[in-house]
C-alpha cells in the first residue's frame, strides 16, 4: 500500500514505496488554524517580497537551480520512491524540466514582466498614453497531483515567486515527502522566509481553507481530476477567487499513411507507457491508417514485449507501478469491461511482479471502440489501445470524439500535412512526430479545451498568469481645461462631436470638410474655464 490513514488520535497518512512497499514516512495532517496561520504569514511576507528589485528574486530563482543541480540525484530518487517511476523517468520528466525551466523564467522575467507601452488606437483619443503594469496576484495557491509533483508545479511556483508572490504549496497526500522535500530546496536555496510554504492536509479541507473568505489565496492554480477541479470553481465563486485549471486528458495519436513507423511506434511507447502511462498528457487512444495498419502494430507490439517491469532503483527497468490504490483498480476496471466487450491484447510486456498488485504490465489493445470506457475515460495507466480508420478524416474525427482536450499528436513525413491535419484537433497543444514534449518546452503555451481545463500556463503565459494586468493612461495635452465630451453639454457640443466623427470616419471629402468645420468648434470648450 503506498497510502494508509493514520490513527485517529493522529490524522494523517503513512506512505510506502508503491513498488518496494517500504516504508518512506508518517506525516501528520497540519489543522485548519495551523493552515490559516500559514496563509497568514505568507500574506505578510508577500510586500516586502514584491518590493525587492526583480535581480533579486530572479538571484534566488537562480540559487534555487543551483541546488537542484547539486542535488538531482536525491531529488530523483525522493519523486521515484514516493510515485515509483524509475529514476531515470524522475530525472528526464522532472528534474531536467524544473532546471530548464527556471533558467527560461529567469531569464525573460524582465521582458515578460516589463510595462508595455499601448499604442495609441484611435484619433478621438490622441493625446492618451495607456501602459500596461503586471500586478502580482498576492498569496498564490499551487494544489498539483502526485505524477509529477515537481515538475508540473514548479512551471506555476517559479514565475508566481519571480513575479513577487507568496506561494502556499499544497501536494497530493501520495506525494508529501516530494513537498516537504521542496520546503528543505527552497529553504536551502536562499529564499527569504515566508515567501514559500509547503502545507499538508487532506483534499476537501485544503480547497476549503485556500478559498476561504478574507483569509484564503488571491490565486488559485489546481492540476488533478475534472471532478475535483468543478468543486473548487464552485468554491473559488463564492469569493470570485480566480483558478486556474489543468484536468487531464484522453491523448490521441494519429499515424498517417506516410508516417515514419519505426518512429511512431517508439514515440507510442515513451508517450504512452512511461511513468506506467500516468501522465495527463500521455498517449491513450491511437488512430492508425489502413495501409500502414500492420506494419506499425508489428513494431509497436514488438517493443511493448521488450520493456522490462520493476521497481524504479533499478537503472534497467523501464516501467514501474502504478502509484495509488484507486490507480489501479481504474485500470483494471477498465479492462475488465474492454474484455467483455471484445477487447484483445496484441501485446503485453516481461511479467509483472504478481506479489505487488500495482504492477500491471504495459500492454495493446486492439479491437477496440468508443462504445468502451477505456477508450473514452482517462485511464492513467500502461494501456495503449489501437484502432485502425480507412483515413486521416475518420483519424480526426475519432480524435476528438473526447470530452477531454488536452494534448494530440500527427505522425507523418509530410509535415504541412500534419500542421493542416493538428489545426483540426480540439487540444491544447499538438505534436508533430512527437508527444508528451510540449510540456517541458518551457516557452510554448501549456493548458487545455473541453473538460482538459481553463487558462494558460508555461512561457510568458505562466506570467500573465500570475499577475493581472493594470493599465495606467496619461494625458500629455496638458494645456487643454477639459475633453470636448465633458459637461456642461450644449447643442454646439454635439454638433462638433459629429463633426469629428464625419472627419474620423466618414466618407467622401465634402462631407469631412463640412465636419472639420463643426469639429473646429470644439476647440474653444477645450481651453475655456468651467
Amino acid at each position: 500500500m503506498s497510502l494508509t490513514p493514520e490513527s485517529a488520535a493522529i490524522p494523517g497518512v503513512t506512505l510506502h514505496n508503491p513498488a518496494s512497499g517500504e516504508l518512506i514516512g508518517r506525516y501528520p495532517w497540519q489543522s485548519a488554524d495551523e493552515v490559516r496561520a500559514v496563509l497568514r504569514a505568507a500574506r505578510a511576507a508577500q510586500p516586502g517580497w514584491a518590493a525587492l528589485p526583480l535581480a533579486k528574486r530572479q538571484r534566488a530563482i537562480r540559487g534555487l537551480r543551483r541546488w537542484l543541480m547539486v542535488h538531482m540525484d536525491e531529488t530523483a530518487k525522493t519523486i521515484s520512491d514516493c510515485v515509483g517511476k524509475t529514476r531515470v523517468d524522475a530525472l528526464a520528466t522532472e528534474v531536467m524540466p524544473t532546471v530548464a525551466g527556471s533558467r527560461w523564467y529567469e531569464k525573460n522575467a524582465q521582458k515578460s514582466l516589463a510595462p508595455q507601452h499601448l499604442k495609441n488606437g484611435s484619433l478621438l483619443f490622441f493625446s492618451k498614453r495607456s501602459t500596461v503594469h503586471r500586478i502580482p496576484w498576492g498569496v498564490v495557491g499551487v494544489i498539483s497531483p502526485w505524477n509529477y509533483p515537481l515538475g508540473i508545479p514548479m512551471h506555476e511556483i517559479v514565475p508566481a515567486l519571480l513575479a513577487g508572490n507568496t506561494v502556499v504549496f499544497k501536494t497530493a497526500p501520495e506525494t508529501i515527502a516530494v513537498g516537504t522535500f521542496m520546503e528543505r530546496m527552497f529553504r536551502e536555496s536562499g529564499l527569504p522566509a515566508g515567501v514559500f510554504h509547503h502545507i499538508h492536509i487532506d483534499g476537501p479541507s485544503a480547497g476549503e481553507l485556500l478559498l476561504e473568505s478574507g483569509n484564503g489565496v488571491d490565486k488559485l492554480f489546481f492540476t488533478g481530476s475534472v471532478s475535483v477541479g468543478k468543486l473548487l470553481m464552485e468554491k473559488a465563486a463564492r469569493t470570485l477567487t480566480p483558478v486556474s485549471l489543468e484536468l487531464g486528458g484522453k491523448d490521441a495519436m494519429i499515424v498517417c499513411d506516410d508516417a515514419d513507423l519505426e518512429r511512431a511506434a517508439a514515440g507510442a511507447v515513451w508517450a504512452g507507457l512511461s511513468n506506467a502511462g500516468q501522465s495527463c498528457a500521455g498517449v491513450e487512444r491511437i488512430y492508425v491508417h489502413q495501409a500502414v495498419y500492420a506494419g506499425f502494430m508489428q513494431r509497436l507490439t514488438q517493443k511493448v514485449r521488450a520493456l522490462r517491469v520493476g521497481h524504479g532503483m533499478d537503472f534497467n527497468v523501464d516501467v514501474g507501478p502504478l502509484c495509488t490504490d484507486r490507480q489501479v483498480d481504474t485500470v483494471r476496471r477498465q479492462l475488465e469491461e474492454a474484455f467483455q466487450r471484445g477487447a484483445t491484447v496484441a501485446a503485453k510486456a516481461g511479467p509483472a511482479l504478481e506479489a505487488n498488485p500495482h504492477f500491471i504490465s504495459p500492454m495493446v489493445l486492439t479491437q477496440v471502440n468508443h462504445g468502451m470506457t477505456i477508450m473514452r475515460d482517462e485511464t492513467f495507466g500502461p494501456i495503449l489501445g489501437v484502432m485502425q480508420v480507412a483515413g486521416d478524416a475518420e483519424a480526426i474525427r475519432l480524435a476528438n470524439d473526447s470530452h477531454y482536450g488536452l494534448s494530440a499528436s500527427v505522425w507523418s513525413r509530410d509535415l504541412r500535412k500534419a500542421a493542416m491535419l493538428a489545426v483540426q484537433i480540439r487540444a491544447g497543444a499538438v505534436t508533430i512526430n512527437d508527444h508528451l514534449l510540449s510540456h517541458g518546452l518551457t516557452e510554448t503555451p501549456w493548458g487545455g479545451f473541453k473538460d482538459s481545463g481553463n487558462g494558460r500556463g508555461h512561457g510568458r503565459f505562466a506570467f500573465e498568469a500570475v499577475t493581472t494586468p493594470q493599465v495606467i493612461v496619461s494625458d500629455w495635452l496638458k494645456l487643454a481645461r477639459c475633453q470636448p465630451f465633458w459637461m456642461p453639454y450644449d447643442q454646439q457640443g454635439y454638433k462638433g462631436l459629429r463633426g469629428v466623427l464625419t472627419v474620423l470616419y466618414g466618407r467622401g471629402i465634402i462631407a469631412r470638410l463640412a465636419g472639420l468645420r463643426q469639429a473646429w468648434s470644439l476647440l474653444p470648450r477645450m481651453f475655456r474655464k468651467q
